[in-house]
This record gives C-alpha cells, structure tokens and sequence, in this order.
C-alpha cells in the first residue's frame, strides 16, 4: 500500500516536476497533518517560482490540511471525494479554502 511519505517524496514532487507551471499559478504552501499511522506533517511550498515538499512545519503557511494518513492516501489515489471527506469531517481545513481547492492539481 502507497504510504503518505512515498507520496511526499516521490509522486508530488514528480506531479510539480511535470507541470512546473503550477508552483508560479497557485504561489502559496500548504501545511499537512497526517494522524494515525504513517502519519506527519508534511508541506508543499510553491512560493518563490519553484516547488519544494518537505517534512516538517511551515511557519506561515496558507492553507493547513488535517486528516488521517490512510484517508490522505484515498485521497491522492482517487478513491475519496475532497469536498465529501470535508462534508463528513473526515477532512479539515484551517485557512484559505480556495486554496485548498487548488490542491487537486498538485496532488494530481
């Protein structure tokens, strides 16, 4: 099973390679909390031109993202709706909501 740290470390990375044209249209970060197991915190910081995804905490980020690691995972993988896993507060979102909408094209 695909693990959120492989996500962060390959397939995003490899998603902003190919489309390095988002990090310059969205221009902003977001900060993941990932609980249960697998789970981190993890960012995307697509300030600056360039796209850097990293463990850790962003000071500042625009956008934070809170949900569990095997629900991230559903996510990115295509089988959890965003907008229905927000509806069943199976994802939470503290910041710029718009933002969050935009996450999709990173995440692929």
């Amino acid at each position: 099973m695909t693990t959120p740290k492989e996500i962060f470390d390959t397939k995003i990375p490899a998603r902003l390679s190919e489309k390095p044209q988002l990090a310059g249209q969205i221009n902003n970060s977001f900060q993941f909390e990932l609980t249960g197991d697998g789970g981190g915190n993890w960012y995307i910081d697509l300030t600056g031109g360039t796209g850097n995804v990293a463990e850790g905490n962003l000071e500042s980020p625009g956008v934070t993202i809170g949900m569990s690691a095997s629900d991230f995972v559903d996510l990115v993988e295509g089988r959890l709706d965003g907008q229905m896993a927000f509806m069943q507060g199976k994802l939470k979102i503290k910041g710029d909501m718009s933002l969050a909408l935009k996450l999709q094209q990173v995440l692929g």
